[in-house]
């Protein structure tokens, strides 16, 4: 059988423990010429299906010792073969230069609308920098090193938001990201017309321009601008982050979910979510996990498919933030009890899990900012309770120097960091 690369070991390793490797590596043994000839897409599919099962939904994209793809589950995403043609096409959302010539773009790159796009996304970036990104990572540095050091993170209520995940978690090796917005296939570059590109790159940058200044999506702004245009869906959003964040895209698979939670590679349409590997500057490889999931009641249960693949994870830190208040609504009691039953901690703004939940289960909280009430449109979900812990005496209070969420003036912001009695 192909060697697998030290990293890769470790991570098994880790996941299943020495014994169990071993056993599953022995029964799994393959000839090397037979490994890298095992191109069928359903028996490959089977063999990531095991690999999936029991690594906790850790599944891999598949690669020969040459480099040659074995099995690509996003044939249905329109998504190159090639790790340097799907980088490319990253870096082109994110508005910034080819890695490799970019000749699978060239028509696009070579456009007065790409011009511009880039110039757009060179002064959000900017902008993005230095009023989120680097306080939020020196704050994170600072003040939950224990947590932002976790292999693992799961961001319900997300979006393509891996912008703040990225930010929070670098040294995550799997982030697990859900929102109602769907994946949709990429066009194909090639064909597009002009008025095509213009009117794509300009969607692309309406809908990331909000997160991007202010730090959350606009979701309703953000699903009608995403469907608007050629680059529809999740993928360009989650592909342009990305480069922006300094991460090289290496595949792109489309997965979903079977009855007992564990991750199958799909090559059909009509899958629920994405795989999607990345490497950063370090070389170490990320796998993003992006569900169209919904979390109300009626879509997740604690034993349901969604959150047992969760839970194969671990125990392991939540981030919540711009969620709506959705979780202090009755209709979403599932995913708020599971949050406060299985993770290993929570941050998050006031829009996530309602102070009085984590009063309720003897979480042990810190407290930063301030909180002095949330915006008008969610007037329902003022949480006095919260403004008064402020000064209440009962929980230590730092300030911060930037916004976050809805609550993006640093004067009156709030962020929260949970732990669960021992």
């Amino acid at each position: 059988m192909t060697a697998l690369p030290n990293r890769d070991l470790s991570i098994f390793r880790r996941v299943l423990g020495g014994s169990l490797l071993t056993a599953l590596l022995a029964a799994c043994a393959l000839p090397d010429a037979a490994f890298q000839n095992y191109t069928t897409a359903n028996r490959f599919s089977q063999w990531s299906g095991v690999l999936g099962a029991l690594s906790g939904g850790n599944v891999r994209r598949a690669e020969s010792a040459d480099n040659r793809v074995l099995y690509n589950g996003a044939a249905s995403m329109n998504v190159p073969t090639q790790s340097e043609s799907i980088n490319d096409i990253a870096r082109l959302f994110a508005g910034m230069d080819a890695s490799f010539g970019g000749g699978a773009t060239g028509n696009v790159r070579n456009s007065p609308a790409w011009a511009a796009h880039k110039l757009r996304m060179d002064n959000l970036w900017a902008t993005h920098q230095s009023v989120h990104r680097a306080p939020l990572q020196s704050w994170a540095s600072s003040e939950i090193g224990d947590i932002k050091g976790a292999n693992a993170m799961f961001y319900p209520f997300s979006g393509p938001d891996f912008l703040f995940a990225s930010a929070l978690f670098p040294s995550a090796e799997t982030y697990v990201m859900c929102g109602l917005e769907p994946a949709e296939p990429l066009p194909r570059m090639s064909g597009l017309s002009q008025p095509e590109i213009e009117r794509g790159l300009a969607g692309l940058h309406n809908a990331v321009s909000t997160i991007m200044q202010s730090g959350y999506f606009i979701t309703t702004e953000m699903r009608s601008t995403l469907q608007a245009t050629r680059f529809r869906g999740v993928l360009p959003l989650m592909l342009a982050f990305m480069a922006r964040t300094g991460y090289t895209v290496e595949s792109v698979d489309t997965v979903r979910l079977d009855g007992t939670g564990s991750v199958t590679l799909s090559g059909s349409s009509g899958n629920t979510g994405l795989m999607i590997r990345c490497r950063n500057g370090f070389g170490s490889v990320k796998r993003v996990f992006y569900f169209r999931q919904d979390l109300s009641n009626g879509g997740v249960s604690a034993g349901g498919a969604f959150l047992t693949f969760v839970s194969r994870l671990g125990r392991v830190p939540a981030f919540l933030k711009s969620a709506s208040y959705l979780m202090h609504d009755g209709g979403f009691s599932n995913i708020r009890e599971y949050l406060l039953r299985h993770s290993s901690a929570i941050v998050q703004d006031p829009s996530g899990v309602p102070y009085r939940d984590f009063v309720r289960h003897g979480w042990d909280l810190r407290l930063y900012g301030n909180h002095r009430g949330t915006l008008g449109i969610f007037s329902g979900c003022q949480q006095p309770d919260l403004t008064a812990a402020y000064s209440s005496g009962r929980y230590p209070v730092k300030p911060l120097n930037f916004g976050i969420g809805y609550l993006i003036n640093p004067q009156t912001t709030c962020l929260m960091v949970g732990r669960p009695r021992r």
